[in-house]
């Protein structure tokens, strides 16, 4: 195809113009990354200018094309595009890393037009996969979405996890673009400029791959255009740049990384050397702007869930009764998508597979992309729910971590928590999981203990604005609720109250169960307590706890199928600080071994008879 010169001239004036912007920025600020964004212009302005179908006006429009700056670091580049193209005045790009500004150090939600918080490296990718899933399979608008990663970050496993999914869903609506500019933080890449190698690499992972001069915008084009016609298969762009390209003393030398142009003479000798390479245009581009034919709102029916619907006494896991609510919620509300990494016959999200097999999303053993491909999928409107084993999902803690500051609205439930497992071994035992969620801005942390409140515990995540984690466990368990029971976020339950109640326990999931069944025993002795369902641990209902404390001789007592450090004992502890109470915990101390799930809760001091145990020794 033969290719307007006097565009191609354009677009390279618009690259140095971008240049320019972020050398500018970075100098202003004293901090930043500006050689990175020197490498990335070419491809940043092709894609902008000539490529991309966005509304330059609307960022947040539903079908336009999605770009994920994966490389965050280089995020003054991805501001000044959008400066350029009119979203706000480019005199804004100066409050770069402002403490006032939105224009962060590298990406965040607080911009209209990021999906996504970028810069903890490889796991732009993941993200994009759940925007190309939202794109092909659910919405089917036909958007296609743009991942610009670094070579760097391409030694990051998460890449492989997300290129190979990727294949496997055959996502020709995904482009990826890798910044092959050599030189990474510290020192060269691991391949440097092997274009062949990365090229094998992407191939065995199922994609289509082409090597190209990343500062040749006609050889850009061509790969965008060849890109667009590619069927089947995923597309990946390797651009092999010069980091820092264009300004002589930095351009392809290592030591520049993180590293602003001093403001004054250093600054101006770069601006300098840029503009005299051409920066300044006439071309009026225009911007191909999102297909207008397309239904660009999310149109959806939702409705109530459906009740609970269990007889007191009965039995069922907590796991069970998480795969049963995600049936009904399904069938209430459309947005609702699952993941899970092959561990669907056990956290039971395979109930959703057979019911809604087009929502479903099977992420295999790859927990860390998992989580960026909900995230991604959140970000296009979806309320995403995603499972797995508590422990393994700990593997994509950075990215639950990420998920957080993107205030993504993901759902994780993470099951097989504590030594109530049994057999399995410590490997399998979710005994860190509380600590790690509690940690997360805003993260609601559900640990619910019967089939009523795990339902319930669903329902609410769904309706919440903002990350969820739901802790289920693997053994059965009494219904303890009625169906009719109502529950709310940061609300406890009292289960177990008499007048003359001795002390608190406060207790979640199975530890729950075996408060019941202590406070029996004990009540038979003349020994009265009281006994609390947590329901959310974060947050914590600061108010019922004291307040049951205070009726119950300033004592509470937590029992925990979890490790001291970061769990409810110490949540409970830090909510009632200066208060006057007492707080006793009983949790797992020591490395578990496998077992019986009763042998191992009774070895580590968390069944029924450990409690009285503690109880009468508080007493």
């Amino acid at each position: 195809m033969a290719y307007n010169k006097a565009e191609i001239g354009a677009l390279r004036a618009k690259a140095n113009q971008l240049r320019i912007h972020s050398i500018r920025s970075t100098s202003h600020a004293g901090s930043g990354h500006p050689t990175t964004c020197l490498s990335a212009a070419d491809i940043v302005a092709t894609l902008f200018f000539k490529v991309m179908r966005y509304d330059p006006k609307n960022p947040r429009n539903p079908v336009a094309d999605r770009f994920i700056l994966s490389k965050g670091h280089g995020a003054p580049v991805l501001y000044a595009a959008w400066a350029e193209a009119g979203l706000f005045p480019a005199e804004e790009l100066l409050t770069l890393r402002d403490i006032n500004s939105n224009f962060e150090g590298h990406p965040t939600p607080r911009l209209s037009f990021v999906d996504v918080a970028t810069g903890s490296l490889g796991q732009g990718l993941g993200v994009g996969i759940g925007l190309a899933l939202n794109s092909k399979f659910l919405d089917k608008t036909n958007y296609r979405t743009y991942v610009l990663l670094g070579d760097g970050e391409i030694a990051e496993g998460a890449v492989w996890e997300a290129a190979e999914i990727a294949g496997y869903y055959k996502l020709d609506n995904l482009v990826a673009i890798v910044d092959v500019n050599r030189l990474g933080q510290s020192q060269q890449t691991m391949l440097e400029h092997a274009m062949e190698v990365y090229k094998a690499r992407f191939e065995a992972f199922g994609w289509n791959a082409v090597v190209v001069d990343g500062h040749d915008v006609e050889a850009l084009l061509k790969a965008f255009d060849q890109a667009a016609e590619s069927s089947g298969k995923p597309f990946v762009i390797l651009a092999r740049t010069l980091k820092g390209k264009g300004v002589s003393f930095a351009e392809n030398k290592n030591g520049w990384h993180g590293k602003p142009f001093k403001k004054g003479e250093e600054e101006d000798k770069a601006i300098a050397e840029v503009k005299a390479a051409g920066a300044e245009t006439d071309y009026k581009f225009e911007i191909a702007l999102p297909p207008a034919d397309v239904d660009a709102t999310s149109v959806f029916e939702s409705k109530p869930m459906t009740s609970p619907d269990y007889k007191l006494g009965d039995s069922i896991a907590t796991r069970e009764a998480y795969g049963a609510a995600l049936v009904k919620l399904g069938a209430a509300d459309p947005r609702i998508v699952v993941l899970d990494c092959d561990t669907k016959n056990s956290t039971y999200s395979d109930k959703f597979l057979k019911a809604h097999p087009d929502r479903f999303f099977e992420g295999f053993i790859a927990e860390q992309n998992m989580i960026s491909v909900a995230a991604g999928l959140a970000a296009r409107g979806k309320i995403p729910f995603a499972s797995s084993f508590a422990v393994f999902l700990s593997r994509g803690f950075d990215q639950v971590r990420m998920a957080g500051i993107s205030q993504s609205n993901i759902k994780l439930c993470g099951s097989h928590v504590g030594v109530s497992i049994g057999e399995d071994g410590p490997s399998q035992m979710g005994l860190e999981d509380l600590a790690l969620y509690r940690t997360i801005p805003n993260c609601v942390v559900f640990y619910p203990s019967d089939g009523v409140s795990t339902e319930n515990a669903v329902r609410l995540a769904a309706e919440h604005k903002g990350m969820v984690y739901i802790r289920t466990s693997r053994p059965k368990g009494p219904i303890v609720y009625k169906n009719d029971e109502t529950f709310e976020i940061g609300k406890a339950k009292v289960v177990r109250k008499g007048d003359k109640d001795v002390l608190t326990i406060a207790a979640g999931g199975v530890t729950l169960t075996e408060a019941l069944k202590a406070a029996d025993i004990l009540a038979s002795e003349g020994i009265p307590i009281r006994v609390i369902d947590l329901f959310t641990v974060k947050p914590l209902d600061k108010e019922a706890l004291a307040q049951n404390a205070h009726e119950t001789g300033r004592r509470i007592l937590t029992v925990e199928d979890h490790y001291p450090e970061g769990g409810i004992g110490e949540a409970v502890a830090a909510a009632v600080t200066g208060a006057g109470i007492t707080v006793h915990s009983i949790a797992v101390r020591e490395l578990p071994r496998s077992g019986p799930p009763e042998a191992l809760m009774a070895r580590y001091g968390i069944d029924a008879a450990a409690i009285i145990s503690k109880v009468k020794a508080i007493l």
